[in-house]
């Protein structure tokens, strides 16, 4: 029993997801006694194929708070459809709050160009080539969580064409 759970320790362990910490904030709740301290953490989860989850987690200490933004990311995870440039196959725009963000895909060797929290956003998805711009707000939860979305609406030829039930070739006519 005992060698089991240290298996599926160490299997969690070798995991390929990554976590960015993309801000820290103190935050403080008024109660009777006085101001209650605790800490706020947006943190994006990632495994740099395709998938990618914001978090947000809150606790008394900085590190519980990121342990738990990493958990809330990994439940809020977006499949992001790749193409061979490791760009995404269409224009797309996402909101989240008051945010907006627009995204373009990019030809080789264009680089993320991408601002705050939307660039930490596509490089843990494992987009390699795109362009995106911040649109209305610059708060870093709202435009990481605008971005998730943007890239949760994005569709491959595939799946247009079998939507369409047409082949994938009448697409480009």
């Amino acid at each position: 029993m005992a060698n089991r759970k240290k298996e599926s320790r160490n299997r969690e362990k070798k995991t390929d997801w990554q976590e960015r910490v993309v801000q820290i904030r103190r935050v403080t709740k008024v109660v009777k006694g006085g101001k209650k301290l605790s800490f706020r953490a947006i943190v994006v989860v990632g495994n740099e194929r395709g998938q990618v989850g914001v978090g947000v987690g809150k606790a008394g200490d900085v590190i519980g708070a990121v342990k738990k933004g990493v958990a809330d990311g990994k439940k809020h995870l977006v499949d992001v459809p790749l193409t061979k440039a490791n760009s995404i196959p269409h224009p797309t725009t996402g909101q989240g709050g008051g945010a907006k963000v627009f995204m373009r895909p990019a030809a080789p060797g264009t680089g993320v160009i991408a601002g705050g929290a939307v660039r930490t956003v596509l490089e843990l998805a494992g987009v390699r080539n795109i362009l995106a711009k911040q649109l209305g707000s610059n708060n870093p939860l709202n435009n990481a969580r605008a971005a998730a979305d943007a890239l949760a609406s994005l569709r491959t030829f595939a799946e247009v064409a079998e939507e369409r039930d047409i082949p994938v070739e009448n697409l480009y006519v």
